[in-house]
């Protein structure tokens, strides 16, 4: 998941790019994103920008995580973190396959909200994550009690399993292949390619 820029076009709201994050030009940024009580289920609103720094040096510097910065028509507005879940805590509480990649997304606080944008986002972060053949299911295990994400995770394909104990939360686990994520989306953006 590292490497070149990723680019889609989303029908309405237009382009959508995503790249690595850099630990040294990006951690201002992420620590406003991150420290703002809208990003409560991140657990980093008392961070201080050296442990975001140290944060994102450590994912950057670890094979089976990668972080992207994600820019809407040029301008910064989420961040998407993947990992390899047989690394990860969940991977204990579940039989992980090959193919599965984890993910945690985040949408940049705003004052001017665009209608149907955090679903755009959602969307572009599966694209990007199934741009990569070996990815052949979505892992997630967002917070229990964020529900807000839990009709996101399921309007592209995410089925949920089951709750489960993490070290710092209660997730709810939910799983997305390939095919349930195509067989979503392309009832809402019909002809488009794949």
């Amino acid at each position: 998941m590292r490497g070149q820029p990723f680019t889609r076009s989303h029908p309405e709201l237009g382009t959508f790019t995503l790249r690595p994050v850099d630990p040294a030009v990006d951690c201002p940024l992420l620590h406003r994103w991150l420290t703002h009580p809208k990003a409560v289920y991140w657990m980093m609103t008392d961070a201080q920008l050296g442990d975001v720094v140290k944060e994102y040096e450590t994912i950057d510097a670890d094979p089976g995580r990668a972080a992207h910065l994600g820019h809407h028509r040029d301008a910064p507005a989420f961040l998407v973190e993947t990992y390899d879940p047989a690394g990860d805590p969940v991977g204990a509480t579940y039989p992980v396959r090959e193919g599965d990649i984890g993910m945690h997304f985040l949408v940049a606080p705003t004052d001017a909200p665009i209608h149907g944008f955090t679903l755009a986002v959602i969307e572009t972060v599966m694209e990007l994550l199934f741009a990569d053949p070996a990815n052949r299911r979505v892992v997630v295990e967002p917070d229990a009690g964020n529900h807000a994400v839990h009709r996101l995770n399921e309007a592209v394909g995410f089925l949920p399993e089951r709750t489960v104990e993490l070290p710092d939360k209660t997730g709810l686990l939910s799983f997305c292949t390939r095919e349930q994520y195509r067989a979503t989306t392309s009832q809402r953006h019909p002809g488009a390619a794949r």
